[in-house]
């Protein structure tokens, strides 16, 4: 995983390392470096603000004789990447479902994204998490428009041994949503998770739809699932998605062919939501639990 941008990362520490630490003489080697990190899905703010920290940061530093200078180059850079992906919110999601469990409510997660992004996989993902955990799911599938949507979920109940709400294409999402949560309610279910139609971004009906479920249900959590590997674009995806519905955090998908690595450093800057897991394969089991200072040291090693 993220083969390239490490390969950047690399060349920039052995540049720097042999350069003398002065704003001059740092300021060309960062702008060759921004736009490798450009090249490798880092948003152009994110690209911008990394490079102008590290000129900032290593301006006239004064290094020891004995002192390793490629240490001090890797160290100011993993600080400037831990910040970028420091959120306010710390989020465990086994913990907030263990927390409203003692209400004897269910916790409700609602699931955003386009098509294509495998945001119906993560949810069964999600789902096999919960039970492994000792909490009981039930799934609804809100996404009544694309065809095959509903089979496609239902087929993950099946394998999973859950309950799966749903209602006839065409039907109003919002009510198979608030169906699924009445149901969980009645039985003593832990989890609903609810899935939803794959809304372009950019459509504003479909967006003010989702909203609308939103509304109706309040859910305790909006998640977002974007591919790693549309790069720039899953960047937006998840500018439009918060600044329309409102995302509390990220799962990203397709890491484990992601070579460059920049959508993990970019989603979290631009929304300011954590990523909560990442998807490493297509079984149940490969969801793994994102690490800000596991992706730096993957990066930086």
């Amino acid at each position: 995983m993220f083969e390239k941008l490490r390969t950047r990362v690399s060349n920039l520490v052995n540049k720097v390392a042999t350069t003398e630490l002065k704003a001059d003489q740092l300021h060309p080697i960062l702008e060759d470096f921004k736009l490798s990190l450009i090249e490798n899905d880092v948003a152009m703010s994110v690209a911008d603000h990394i490079c102008e920290e590290m000129e900032k940061r290593l301006n006239g530093i004064q290094v020891k004789r004995l002192e390793d200078r490629k240490k001090i180059v890797e160290r100011k850079l993993q600080e400037i990447l831990l910040e970028i992906m420091a959120t306010k919110e710390k989020i465990n999601l086994l913990e907030s479902v263990g927390e409203k469990r003692k209400t004897n409510e269910p916790y409700v997660i609602v699931f955003v994204g386009i098509n294509g992004t495998g945001k119906t996989t993560s949810i069964a993902k999600v789902a096999k998490l919960l039970m492994k955990n000792g909490c009981s799911v039930v799934l609804a599938c809100s996404d009544t428009y694309r065809a095959g949507s509903i089979e496609q979920l239902e087929e993950h109940a099946k394998r999973l041994g859950v309950r799966m709400i749903k209602h006839k294409y065409g039907a109003d999402p919002a009510a198979v949503a608030y169906d699924a949560i009445s149901h969980a309610k009645a039985h003593g279910i832990n989890a609903v998770l609810i899935d939803t139609a794959g809304r372009i971004q950019t459509n504003r009906n479909l967006m003010n739809e989702l909203a609308k479920i939103k509304r109706i249900i309040t859910p305790d959590f909006t998640v977002l699932t974007v591919d790693a590997l549309t790069g720039n674009d899953a960047v937006m995806q998840a500018e439009e998605f918060h600044k329309s519905v409102g995302i509390d955090g990220t799962i990203l998908t397709k890491v484990d062919a992601d070579v460059k690595g920049g959508s993990a450093l970019s989603v979290t800057y631009v929304t300011g939501k954590p990523i909560l897991f990442i998807g490493i394969g297509q079984e149940y089991r490969d969801l793994q639990e994102f690490s800000p200072e596991q992706f730096t040291q993957m990066i930086l090693k």
